[in-house]
This record gives C-alpha cells, sequence and structure tokens, in this order.
C-alpha cells in the first residue's frame, strides 16, 4: 500500500476508535439506555442526546465514513476491512485508561494475534 493509503485506513480506522470511546463517554453521562428488563428509559436517553460526546462521536462517524471511502477506493476491501482490528486493539488499550476497564491476559493474547494478523496482511500486500 502507498502512504496515503496507508494514512487513509489508518485515519478511518482511529476516527471510527475514537467515536466509539466518545460514545462510551456519552452513556457513562446518561446511565443504562435499557434496563434487564428491556425497558428503554426515555430519561437516559434525553440525557444522552445533551452529551457533548454523544455529538462529537456522531462527527467523527460521518468524517470516518469519508476517509474510509476514500481507503476503500484505492486498497482491496479484503485488505482493508480487516485493517478495522486495529481499532479493537486502540480501543482496549483506550477503554482500561480512560474508563478503568479489565485488562485481561486473555485480551492481551487476543491483541497479539490481532497485530500478527493484521501484520501478515499487511505483508501479503506488498507481495
Amino acid at each position: 500500500m502507498t502512504w496515503i493509503s496507508w494514512c487513509l485506513v489508518l485515519g478511518g480506522v482511529l476516527l471510527n476508535a475514537g467515536a466509539q470511546l466518545l460514545l462510551k463517554a456519552a452513556t457513562r453521562h446518561s446511565g443504562e439506555l435499557i434496563g434487564d428488563s428491556g425497558k428503554i428509559s426515555w430519561s437516559a436517553a434525553l440525557q444522552l442526546l445533551g452529551a457533548v460526546p454523544l455529538w462529537i462521536g456522531m462527527c467523527c462517524y460521518v468524517v470516518s465514513l469519508f476517509v474510509w471511502l476514500g481507503a476503500l477506493s484505492r486498497v482491496p476491501v479484503s485488505v482493508a476491512y480487516p485493517m478495522l482490528s486495529i481499532g479493537y486493539v486502540v480501543n482496549a488499550f483506550a477503554a482500561a485508561a480512560l474508563f478503568g476497564e479489565a485488562f485481561t491476559a486473555g485480551k492481551f493474547v487476543a491483541i497479539g494475534l490481532i497485530c500478527a494478523g493484521v501484520f501478515m496482511l499487511a505483508r501479503m500486500q506488498h507481495s
């Protein structure tokens, strides 16, 4: 892949990952949207609509869509789509740092496998 293709793929992935983190931050303000009974909490939904991270996260999604379209116009989907798994790696570390989510040995092993797979795909692209 060319450097611009890498930038588009990684830019799309990072924007998507950032959007996920912002949406999670927004739900921390609102609380649970759907209770154990399956009922929607309309008060939580209204609080969520007032959360700034929600709107920033949605903007990140919109921008990531256009960046991702740019990536798909240059990179085969069979290579680009698996690169989205880099977002899992970014979010696992970020969620542990930002939200105190557990980072277990199993997650670490899984992240290693994801990184190995992404590396192999990237190498295959050069062949």
